[in-house]
């Protein structure tokens, strides 16, 4: 009775192959409807595949801080302008340090590649500025006194509403012409005592005051020029400046900086749940929130435009929003924002302050014909291994290639969807390094099988027959897989970690195609030799099935080995009995 029992446990623990089969085919399904549904249906190439925009900055040194250009402030610019970049959505935007004071960045073409290349030429640092004064971006004219805008006009902020008044200078109804007010919106808080100042000002401040209105009055914010020398590089952020706002529609005398980009500690976009429209939030540092409770305090008790405090960032406003009531902690700007617009000025203010100052070196367009080339002549060559190593599956396995073939063709589908669908999840792109670790994962994925295949015959040579031979050699094949892609796995990690830009992509897809070897042997590879094991082609050994006992080498089949040692055993003289 115990021989049944054996065999019927072997037959359990042979499994259904035909769940694991299942499972793996509606991945695969899921895989492929995604990808169609998330309308990506190819990767994203990185900027030696796909061209893009390579820019070079140069670090200035800052009024006051002569040694501010050292390795900590330029690696955490390089940080912070990465964050910059890539919360635009920029596929493999790649930042990196060169010699002392330059950073590389490399922003590959895509759908927000314009706004990065903008995101990164507004390096400067960012502040909260009161306002001042308030005018029309253009000039204005000798004799004239400027003229205060309403509220409506003083910024030109991203995702502002109301209508435009005639003193900003842009068409009325236009885009370039709507008029902006940002309503700041927070929870009271109780406003602490500011006395204004009555102290008669000095003739120096006198003086300084002269020639900043002058320079306000002669300053066209219409056009670039005149943009670029808004602020100037010499600023201290404890004196008062002019500058323009961002579309050049509005230009402002701005005090001196009440509160430093450093002080944010995070801002997002999100939907007033309310409202129904587009907020950002601003978060504040204990310290931030202490100086932004101190301005506002003095802010709410101004009239328009004083009331405004304006974000300033290299010289240019983004947003110059009014204020009702003293905050702190937290606060929102609110407008007729556009969910682009809204993440625009939420990057800006959670990424926008930097320990230095940059100017752009050079702006180089980086052309795909070289990386097209090399893509050409490593995929070329991929295709010549990869056809080497099937030409070897079927001169020396024969039948069981069928089985590696279509494992690597499984193998090639998930990579191919996963990349797909990760170009458009976290931004991941397909570079040449990459490509290069896709190639080498063909030797991983086939290591495997023929470990298996080894097993197999191994079990065959000791004169199993198939079915059980699949079953016995599965053990001990599947930990000598599992420990050698661990290994692999491991390395790619660590390579990934350790290093930057495009080894990362080369660790990134070797890491990838190791755990999909697992999970194509453990849910294909093994099922279907299962299956195939209890074809008559195979389990009778035939000689094109590349598990024929007698070209292995096999000994007697066991069961008939142990049935005449059995029978020597028993006595057939009766002498001997």
């Amino acid at each position: 009775m115990a021989a049944p029992n054996k065999g019927r446990r072997q037959t359990g623990a042979q499994g259904k192959p035909g769940r694991s089969l299942a499972l793996i085919l509606i991945a695969m399904v899921a895989l492929v409807g995604g990808m169609f549904w998330a309308k990506q249906v190819t990767p994203r190439l990185g900027i030696d595949l796909a061209g893009g925009t390579s820019i070079t900055l140069q670090a200035k040194p800052q009024p006051g801080k002569p040694n501010a250009i050292n390795q900590k402030n330029m690696d955490t610019a390089v940080s912070i302008i990465e964050r910059r970049v890539n919360g635009l959505g920029v596929s493999e935007a790649e930042v990196q340090t060169q010699g002392k004071d330059h950073i590389i960045v490399n922003i590959p073409k895509g759908t927000n590649e314009k706004q990065a290349r903008q995101q990164v030429g507004t390096t400067a640092q960012l502040y909260f500025r009161p306002v001042v004064t308030v005018a029309a971006g253009k000039p204005t004219p000798a004799g004239k006194p400027s003229t205060t805008p309403s509220p409506s006009a003083s910024s030109k902020a991203k995702g502002t509403s109301s209508t435009s008044p005639k003193s900003t200078g842009s068409p009325s109804g236009s885009p370039q012409g709507r008029a902006v007010t940002d309503a700041l919106k927070a929870g009271p808080t109780p406003s602490p005592s500011a006395p204004q100042s009555s102290a008669t000002p000095s003739p120096a401040e006198t003086a300084a005051a002269a020639k900043l209105q002058k320079k306000f009055a002669a300053l066209d914010c219409s056009t670039k020029a005149g943009r670029a020398k808004a602020g100037g590089d010499n600023v201290k952020p404890s004196d008062p400046t002019v500058a323009c706002s961002d579309t050049g529609d509005a230009k402002y005398i701005l005090d001196a900086a009440a509160v430093d980009g450093t002080d944010v500690s995070g801002a997002k976009a999100v939907i007033d749940q309310q409202q129904g429209q587009w907020i950002v939030q601003m978060d504040f540092t204990g310290k931030g929130s202490k100086k932004f409770q101190a301005i506002t305090g003095k802010l709410s008790k101004q009239q328009q435009p004083q009331n405004q405090f304006a974000i300033a960032l290299d010289g240019s406003v983004v947003s110059a929003p009014s204020v009702s009531q003293t905050l702190s902690g937290s606060a929102q700007i609110s407008g007729s924002f556009t969910q682009q617009s809204a993440e625009d000025l939420a990057n800006v203010l959670s990424y926008g302050a930097l320990p230095l100052s940059f100017k752009e070196e050079t702006v180089t367009t980086v052309t795909a014909a070289l990386g097209g080339e090399q893509l050409q002549a490593g995929l070329i060559a991929g295709a010549i291994g990869l056809a080497l190593v099937i030409v070897y599956l079927v001169a020396y396995y024969r039948g069981l290639s069928l089985i590696a073939i279509l494992s690597l063709l499984v193998s090639a589908i998930l990579t191919y969807t996963l990349m797909a669908l990760l170009g458009k999840g976290i931004g991941f792109a397909l570079n040449l390094p990459a490509v290069c670790g896709a190639i080498v994962a063909i030797g991983i994925t086939a290591d495997s099988f023929i470990v298996y295949f080894e097993r197999i015959r191994d079990e065959i040579r000791e004169g199993r027959t198939l079915r059980p031979a699949v079953e016995r050699a599965w053990p001990r094949a599947r930990r000598t897989i599992l420990v050698s892609d661990f290994v692999s796995f491991l390395a790619a990690a660590v390579l990934y970690i350790v290093t930057v830009g495009k080894v990362q992509g080369f660790a990134f897809t070797l890491g990838l195609t190791t755990l999909l070897d697992v999970a194509v042997v453990f849910l294909f590879t093994k099922p279907v030799m299962t299956l195939l094991a209890r074809r008559k082609f195979f389990s009778s050994g035939h000689p094109w099935s590349g598990l024929d006992p007698k070209r292995l080498g096999a000994k007697p089949p066991l069961r008939r080995s142990r049935g005449a040692t059995a029978a020597s055993s028993v006595p057939t003289d009766p002498k001997e009995a």
